[in-house]
């Protein structure tokens, strides 16, 4: 969700940059290099604005698009600030693909005046409003933890494809079934794993409230520090109730996400008899060698690490 005051930098962004970088994409005949249209060997491009949503649309694409991010691995996607070089890529693609739900608002302004077809890939997810903090009432945007809504993104990206490169659509939905399949493992795997838990201590307690479509999808109940990664201090009160939830029920296990800090959740820790369970991965993947370079990976990562803190197996 984008922060109040990044809206403020996009506003008081210098309408000459937007204009050169309009005009220099104009000479771009459809490449954002100012090449030939298309990427390499003439493939559709599709630029997407984080990462994850990138690789999973490699997944649905195969072989028959290019498909490019935005921001690099391991870029905190609420705060992110567009470059010139941005809006010429955008103006380069052949399709954009957003998350959408209040996610990439620094994004809206960029494209607003292109001539690009864009899609939101979370058109069809249920949302879960936010109920705490400046953003009440707003959708929580990180719907593509959860691996059932992960299969609506995956479909809307295969007719996406499909309108795009009819003559590989079959190819594109074939792709999508396999890697719904994938997903339906982990989904699977994961609530049968937590089914021994004992109710109470079926609870997940993270800095940040990225996981509630994961969630609400696994059985578990949600806890976090803060609603919203907004860059400021967790508040005493925000602490002092989520030690009184993990005092209550006795939950064994609380977790951090890759790009926040986990100091106020060591306050926590410190406060109670729980443990840190360990690193969660949300808004991006890892360069290749890391520990999350796919999404499947990153959800594989996130479910197993879970699982393994809150009842004490190891994987």
């Amino acid at each position: 969700m984008p922060l109040p005051s990044l809206s403020r930098r996009l506003a008081a962004l210098p309408a000459a940059v937007l204009l050169l970088t309009l005009s220099a994409c104009a000479g771009a005949s459809g490449s954002p290099e100012g090449g030939s249209p298309g990427g390499d060997d003439g493939k559709p491009v599709v630029l997407t604005t984080f990462t994850v949503l990138a690789d999973m649309a490699r997944n649905v694409a195969g072989e028959h698009l290019q498909v490019e991010s935005i921001t690099k691995p391991g870029a905190e996607i609420h705060g992110y600030e567009p470059t010139p070089g941005d809006i010429r890529r955008a103006a380069g693609a052949d399709l954009v693909l957003d998350n959408g739900m209040n996610l990439e608002a620094w994004f809206e302004q960029f494209t607003a005046d292109l001539d690009v077809p864009r899609i939101t890939v979370s058109d069809g997810v249920e949302p879960i409003s936010i109920t705490e903090d400046a953003y009440a009432g707003l959708p929580n945007p990180h719907a593509w933890m959860s691996p059932l809504n992960a299969m609506i993104y995956v479909d809307n990206m295969a007719d996406a494809f499909a309108g795009l490169d009819p003559d590989h659509a079959a190819a594109f939905r074939a792709n999508a079934e396999t890697f719904k399949a994938e997903l339906q493992q982990i989904q699977d795997q994961l609530v049968t794993d937590l089914g021994a838990l004992p109710a109470n201590q079926r609870a997940l307690v993270t800095c940040e409230g990225a996981f509630s479509y994961l969630a609400r999808d696994a059985g578990l109940t949600e806890r976090f520090i803060w609603a919203v990664n907004a860059e400021q201090q967790a508040t005493p009160q925000q602490i002092t109730a989520v030690i009184g939830f993990i005092r209550e029920n006795e939950v064994p296990a609380a977790f951090c996400e890759s790009t926040v800090s986990d100091a106020p959740m060591k306050q926590v820790l410190a406060a109670t008899d729980a443990e840190f369970g360990g690193i969660l991965y949300v808004d991006s993947l890892s360069e290749a060698g890391g520990p999350v370079p796919t999404y499947l990976d990153l959800i594989r990562h996130d479910t197993r690490t879970i699982v393994d803190a809150l009842t004490g197996s190891t994987s």
